[in-house]
């Protein structure tokens, strides 16, 4: 039996020693997870890191580097997630935003209590990739290739059938 793979990125902005997380409700319960969510189809990851940050906070995200890749299968979700982890600066939004459905609140949390509230995050993603930022794991954007389908071999395809 196939089980699905999620392609998810994430956005790990700090200020004054404290982390940009959002506390939304998944399956009845309150998580706390960074500004993250699913590539969706033709996006780049770096657009992906951008709206998802965007709709989730307000804030204005540019990635710098890319912290890490990450997979973790979630046997309750019975799926695999492999997420892209970025870091950036953002800015905050002019006025009050309109944030993605399930999204209750947004927080700036110390590391140490992030880590004391290592049961109410969305899953141990969210910790690990922190603990690599704050170890200092970086890498360039560059590292990152989007390849789209020359207009070309569209053309031929759709000529096959």
């Amino acid at each position: 039996m196939a089980q699905g793979i999620d392609v998810t990125v994430a956005a790990i902005i700090e200020r004054d020693a404290h982390f940009l997380l959002v506390e939304e409700r998944v399956a009845g319960r309150l998580v706390l997870n960074q500004p993250a969510g699913h590539l969706e189809p033709g996006e780049s990851l770096l657009a992906a890191v951008v709206r998802e940050t965007f709709e989730e906070t307000g804030h204005r995200f540019e990635p710098r580097e890319l912290v890490g890749v990450y997979l973790w299968h979630s046997d309750e979700a019975a799926t695999s997630f492999l997420r892209v982890t970025f870091c950036g600066t953002a800015q905050p939004p002019a006025t009050e935003p309109t944030l993605d459905d399930g999204i209750v609140g947004v927080h700036w949390l110390s590391h140490d209590a992030i880590a004391h509230r290592r049961r109410d995050l969305r899953s141990p993603m969210v910790l690990r990739c922190l603990d690599d930022y704050v170890a200092g794991a970086r890498y360039p954007l560059n590292c990152l290739k989007h390849l789209t389908t020359p207009p070309v071999q569209t053309a031929i395809r759709a000529a096959r059938g």
